[in-house]
C-alpha cells in the first residue's frame, strides 16, 4: 500500500543525508589539514634528560577549530535541489499541487538553520521533519461517528452516501452496515439509486447476506421518496442507523446534483459521506470538491486503498477540501474497512 510514495520519501531522506554527510567530510578534511599546519612547532628538548616536552595546546586555536567541525548548519543551498525533486515526485504520485508545495515548504523550514552534529543520525532527523510535514497535512478535524451517533437524541442517525458510479459505493455501504452491526447497532439500508436496476439488486444481495432490512422501490422511482420511507421505517422499528445509497452519474451532471440536494432537503442527513476511488488520484479530489460545492460533504471514504501504490489521493483529499477521511476500503470482504488515522498512514509511509 502506497509503495511508490514511500519510495519517493525514502529517496529524499537518503539524498539529504548523502549531501550533508559529504559536505561534512570535505570540511572536516580541510580543517584537519589546517590544524596540522598551524600546530607543528619545534619540540622543546629538556637539556638534561633529552626528552621531548610538548608545548601545551592553545585553547583559543584548537578548541575553536574542533568545536566548528562538531556540527554543521544546514543551509537552503544544501537542500534546494532535493526539495524540488521531492515536489516533482509528489506530483507524480498524484499528490495535489497545494499539498506538494506545503510539504516541501514545511520541510525546508524545519531543516534550514538546523545545526546537525557530526555524530547525529541525519536520517532520523530528516525523517522526523518529513513526518511532521505530512502529519500537518493529514490532521483535519472531524467527528467521531460512533460518539456523534450516541449523542443524537432522536434516532435514527441518517447517513447519506454520495459519489460517482464505479467507486465501490454500494459495497462500502454494505461494509458500513457490517461495521454498525459489530457495534451492536441496528442499521437499515435505503436503495435510493433508482436509476440503475443493477444497483438495487446489488444492494439487496448485500443486505440479505448481512441480515439487514433494505427499503427499495421500483426502478425509476423518486430517490427522495425511498430515503424518506427508510427513515420512517427506522423510526417505527427502533432502528439506529439509516444508510442511504444515491445515484452516481458524473459529478458534472446538473440533474444528479439537484437530486442529491432534494434527498438532503427531505431527510436532513446527520452525515454526508463522499465515497471515492483512491486509484483515480486527483480525479477523486475533483469529484469530492464538486459534491462538496453542491450538497456539502462531512467526511470521506476512499476505496481500493489496498491496490493504491501512489497514495496521492489519501494524502491530499482531506487537506484540499478540509474534510476528514473516515475509512479506507482495503478489500472485497465486509470486514475490509479500516478506520483512518493520520498516525496509521504515517506508519505505512515510514515503516
Amino acid at each position: 500500500m502506497f509503495e511508490a510514495l514511500k519510495k519517493k520519501i525514502n529517496k529524499t531522506i537518503n539524498k539529504i543525508t548523502e549531501k550533508i554527510s559529504d559536505k561534512e567530510k570535505i570540511e572536516e578534511e580541510t580543517i584537519k589539514e589546517t590544524t596540522k599546519e598551524e600546530t607543528i612547532d619545534e619540540p622543546i628538548k629538556e637539556q638534561k634528560t633529552g626528552k621531548v616536552k610538548e608545548e601545551p595546546e592553545k585553547d583559543t586555536g584548537k578548541f575553536k577549530i574542533f568545536s566548528f567541525i562538531q556540527e554543521k548548519t544546514i543551509s537552503e543551498k544544501d537542500i534546494e535541489d532535493i526539495l524540488w525533486d521531492l515536489e516533482v515526485s509528489l506530483l507524480e504520485s498524484d499528490v495535489a499541487i497545494d499539498v506538494a508545495e506545503k510539504i516541501t515548504y514545511e520541510l525546508k523550514n524545519q531543516l534550514v538553520g538546523k545545526k546537525v552534529k557530526r555524530n547525529t543520525d541525519i536520517i532520523e532527523y530528516t525523517q522526523e521533519a518529513l513526518k511532521n510535514s505530512i502529519r500537518d497535512i493529514l490532521n483535519v478535524d472531524g467527528r467521531d461517528i460512533i460518539k456523534t451517533l450516541q449523542e443524537k437524541k432522536n434516532k435514527p442517525f441518517i447517513i447519506m452516501f454520495v459519489g460517482i458510479n464505479g467507486t465501490g459505493k454500494t459495497t462500502t455501504i454494505a461494509k458500513m452496515a457490517k461495521y454498525f452491526l459489530d457495534k451492536g447497532l441496528k442499521p437499515v439500508i435505503a436503495a435510493s439509486d433508482t436509476f440503475r436496476a443493477g444497483a438495487i439488486e446489488q444492494l439487496t444481495h448485500h443486505a440479505e447476506k448481512l441480515g439487514v432490512k433494505i427499503i427499495k422501490h421500483e426502478k425509476g422511482a423518486d430517490p427522495a421518496a425511498v430515503a424518506f420511507d427508510a427513515v420512517e421505517h427506522a423510526k417505527a422499528k427502533g432502528k439506529d442507523v439509516v444508510l442511504i445509497d444515491t445515484a452516481g452519474r458524473m459529478q458534472t451532471n446538473v440533474n444528479l446534483m439537484d437530486e442529491m440536494a432534494k434527498i438532503k432537503r427531505v431527510i436532513k442527513p446527520d452525515l454526508i459521506i463522499f465515497v471515492g476511488d483512491s486509484l483515480t488520484g486527483n480525479d477523486a479530489i475533483e469529484q469530492a470538491m464538486k459534491f462538496n460545492e453542491s450538497v456539502g460533504i462531512d467526511a470521506i471514504i476512499l476505496t481500493k486503498a489496498d491496490a493504491d501504490a501512489k497514495g496521492g489521493a489519501a494524502l491530499s483529499i482531506g487537506y484540499v477540501i478540509n474534510r476528514p477521511i473516515m475509512f479506507l476500503g482495503t478489500g472485497q470482504s465486509y470486514d475490509d474497512l479500516v478506520e483512518f488515522k493520520p498516525e496509521w498512514m504515517i506508519h505505512q509511509l515510514f515503516t
